[in-house]
């Protein structure tokens, strides 16, 4: 087994999106291109709803997929294809954007609200894909459990553990409690893009202690190695997906290809037919 080292260490920092949501900004612009095909990283802690119950009122996305995970805490959501629900602790709403959707996210005034949302990017020749929701419930992820972790599988597999299967890029997101002072090695495909980020708790990787709410981009290797610190849990997220190696072009909630494509998603978006 080749472990992975640390490639780039990103720390999350505080931030304000949507109506007024006080979340933690992990990746971002100034990451798109090593952390391909992963676009943004959000992540959700608060015990004080007025930090998050304003919430992200409808807004438009197209060409990428977001995941939404909550550990705790509730998010009802609605959109513009009549969709509505509400996502509930232990579940995911993969939702693909595609060729356009608008929709909403409003968390609910719970004791916290924990969680985060990640994007990934679509493929150039599914960005126009037609939107649809991806529910992942609790009772969907496959959960495998050991002397040393519990290790919540949201997609992709683990030890012959499955979780769902997404609809385009084939991502593997683990949720990884690790208890005490302890260990796991967890193998990953040599050709794909891999990061941890540090949800609660510090980690050590590679002989370093890194704080909460980082995220490590890993070199190359088919195997990660993380341990929790004595006496502290530690719970982080593990994400690997094969890189597009396409030129991305973002504006706020649209990712394209090209600057013509965005300016004419924007320009659609003006004109009332972004929906298609």
């Amino acid at each position: 087994m080749k472990i992975r080292k640390i490639a780039r260490v990103v720390r999350g920092v505080p931030a304000v999106d949507g109506a007024g949501v006080k979340l933690t900004r992990v990746l971002g612009g100034n990451t798109v291109e090593e952390f391909d095909p992963f676009l943004m990283l959000d992540s959700f802690d608060s015990t004080n709803p007025p930090d998050y119950v304003r919430g992200f009122p409808m807004h438009p996305h197209r060409g990428i997929e977001t995941i939404t995970y909550l550990v705790e805490g509730e998010i009802a959501h609605e959109d513009s294809l009549g969709n509505e629900g509400m996502i509930i602790p232990g579940a995911s709403q993969w939702m693909t954007a595609g060729s356009g959707i608008l929709h909403q996210e409003m968390p609910q005034a719970t004791e916290r609200l924990l969680g985060l949302q990640l994007w990934l990017n679509l493929p150039a020749a599914e960005k126009m894909t037609e939107p649809k929701y991806f529910d992942i419930r609790p009772e969907d992820v496959g959960v495998a459990e050991n002397a040393c972790a519990t290790v919540r599988v949201i997609s992709g597999s683990y030890e012959g553990v499955e979780g769902a299967r997404p609809h385009h890029i084939q991502a593997t997101l683990l949720d990884v409690n690790l208890k005490e002072g302890q260990s796991i090695e967890i193998p990953v495909k040599e050709e794909e893009t891999v990061f941890i980020f540090t949800l609660l708790g510090d980690a050590m990787v590679d002989d370093e202690i890194f704080a909460e709410k980082t995220a490590l981009l890993l070199t190359d290797g088919n195997s990660v190695e993380v341990s929790a610190l004595p006496g502290k849990i530690l719970r982080f997220i593990l994400a690997s997906a094969p890189a597009l190696h396409e030129p991305v072009a973002w504006g706020g909630p649209i990712v394209m290809n090209t600057q013509e494509e965005l300016r004419q998603a924007f320009s659609e978006l003006r004109a009332g037919t972004f929906i298609k």
